[in-house]
């Protein structure tokens, strides 16, 4: 299942991904900036989960179920250069810049920021197609809410 969504997403010029592919690739997105310093604990996969019941108004369960995909999807995607870039090509910008502000809430939900999340957090943004004043404002609507 996944080897195949990876094959069409990552494909010269890919098509506009149907509503659940998006979410899926996105929310793999997230898990992988939450991996990104070795400690994916509870409170980022709980924030994964609010933020995916949120946006897509998904039931606990169905935001649970779909981190556990993106999980899995995450972990056989390729270099984020390559996974980020197709998800840029394939997801209208509007969902990309909610995207980026999804990720700020991953990162700064355990409290603490580390260098090597904001080092890939600002390579992310940038292969989105994100500049970084966008990305800044996107940061700070989250410090806001928190």
């Amino acid at each position: 299942m996944f080897a195949d969504f990876l094959k069409r997403l990552t494909a010269p010029d890919p098509a506009p991904l149907p509503d659940a592919d998006a979410r899926l690739a996105l929310t793999a997105l997230l898990v992988r900036v939450a991996r990104t310093d070795g400690d994916y604990d509870e409170s980022e996969k709980a924030r994964i989960d609010r933020i995916a019941a949120s946006r897509y108004g998904l039931s606990p369960f169905e935001a649970s179920k779909l981190r556990g995909d993106a999980e899995t999807l995450e972990s056989e995607a390729p270099d984020t250069v390559r996974f980020t870039g197709a998800i840029k090509d394939a997801v209208p910008y509007d969902d990309r810049i909610g995207v980026i502000e999804a990720l700020w809430e991953v990162v700064l939900a355990d409290g603490v920021r580390d260098e090597h999340e904001d080092a890939l957090l600002r390579l992310v943004s940038k292969l989105l197609g994100i500049n970084d004043r966008d990305s800044a404002l996107a940061r700070q609507r989250v410090d806001t809410r928190r």
